[in-house]
């Protein structure tokens, strides 16, 4: 029987019988498991949680959720109590595998660590394993990471799979398959008028505000604007652990009246501001295929990123965009020549929307019915 199991370390929560998630994670699952007749995740539930703004539920009618504990081993309490989740959910990972005809591995992560081991004994199933963050054999990344990724990129460990990665690498084995993320579909594509920078620069920063995504350059930077007399307005859209602490430091740089803090806002607000903004300040210390760039770049918003992962190819090494180090000085100057020449906003804009418009959610689903045809 058709069964599609899918591994992930991604919370989710449940409301009125329906199962939910992170929304870009659940929308892309959505069309791996369209076609499917039955479905199993395989998963940690938070019980006491309920769906956020960016949270999307699943879409189909046969979805069997087994609940996992979300382990982790970061403090010795939780190392303890690991040594009692771990045998469980190893166990639990084996039994689902057993039962499913095609196993969908999340990687990295906690779940996607496990669930890479137990993989290797069963061989002769088929499997896709999405590997979301950085491929790059030369980056930085936890231990945990790079046994995850060695696995996924052994066929003599890892057999009957594809390895979905972003970008392009050297060491890349016959498991791996270059890959992408889409976010909108080709009927949502339409013609973006931004309004002219000499009235007003519109700044916009996408994800979790957290220090791995260096959300404070953004309030560095307009202090930088403000004290150089330009009129201009940065828009923060998400949440995280830092956002008290940036709340707080735009007051102390007198910068309520142009820094605004949206918290976690639907996908169709994110639409909506991306459309109005002229640049993304998105310098991220990791990603992998990073949607905040993609989605930016599809409605003509130029990004302001860190050369990370796949970024250089999003950006084309420059010409949809600009990549750039933390310094907020660095990036002032280098956003002064689109201000100072509206015809290269404009060019740059287009390249960046001409790109990112290739990758439409139409072509994401013929890429995963290609997989299993090949």
């Amino acid at each position: 029987m058709d069964n599609f199991l899918i591994i992930t370390c991604v919370h989710h929560f449940q409301k009125d019988g329906k199962f939910y998630g992170y929304g870009p994670f659940i929308r892309e699952m959505n069309l791996w498991i369209k076609n499917r007749k039955k479905v199993t995740v395989l998963a940690p539930l938070i019980y006491s949680g309920i769906p956020g703004k960016i949270d999307l539920e699943y879409e189909h009618p046969h979805l069997n959720f087994k609940s996992v504990p979300a382990y982790h081993i970061q403090s010795w309490i939780a190392r303890f109590k690991a040594l009692f989740q771990v045998p469980y959910i190893l166990l639990m990972i084996f039994w689902e595998m057993s039962k499913a005809s095609h196993i969908h591995i999340r990687t990295p992560g906690n779940m996607g660590l496990l669930a890479m081991f137990v993989q290797i004994l069963f061989p002769f199933k088929f499997k896709t394993i999405k590997y979301a963050g950085n491929w790059d054999p030369k980056s930085e990344q936890p231990h945990t990471y790079k046994i995850q990724r060695r696995l996924a990129n052994s066929p003599f460990f890892t057999r009957n799979a594809k390895v979905l990665v972003y970008g392009n690498w050297a060491d890349n084995s016959s498991n791996v398959v270059p890959f992408f993320t889409a976010s909108y579909s080709e009927t949502e594509i339409e013609p973006v008028r931004k309004s002219s920078l000499k009235e007003k620069i519109k700044l916009v920063f996408v994800g979790s505000i957290y220090s791995g995504k260096n959300p404070e350059v953004g309030i560095y930077l307009s202090k930088i604007l403000k004290d150089k007399g330009i009129d201009f307005e940065f828009i923060y859209c998400g949440d995280g652990v830092m956002r008290p602490q940036m709340e707080e430091l735009s007051i102390q740089l007198d910068l309520s009246e142009n820094v605004k803090f949206l918290g976690n806002v639907t996908s169709a607000e994110i639409k909506s501001i991306l459309k109005e903004s002229h640049f993304l300040i998105f310098i991220s210390k990791t990603e992998g295929w990073p949607k905040a760039v993609a989605e930016a770049m599809f409605w003509g918003c130029i990004p302001f990123t860190s050369p990370v992962s796949c970024v250089p190819e999003m950006v084309g090494n420059g010409e949809r965009g600009v990549l750039l180090s933390t310094n907020p000085e660095e990036i002032y100057l280098a956003l002064l020549p689109y201000i100072d020449d509206e015809e290269l906003f404009q060019k740059t804009s287009k390249q960046a929307m001409d790109w990112s418009r290739k990758f439409t959610l139409e072509k994401f689903q013929k890429e995963i019915v290609n997989l299993e045809c090949e």
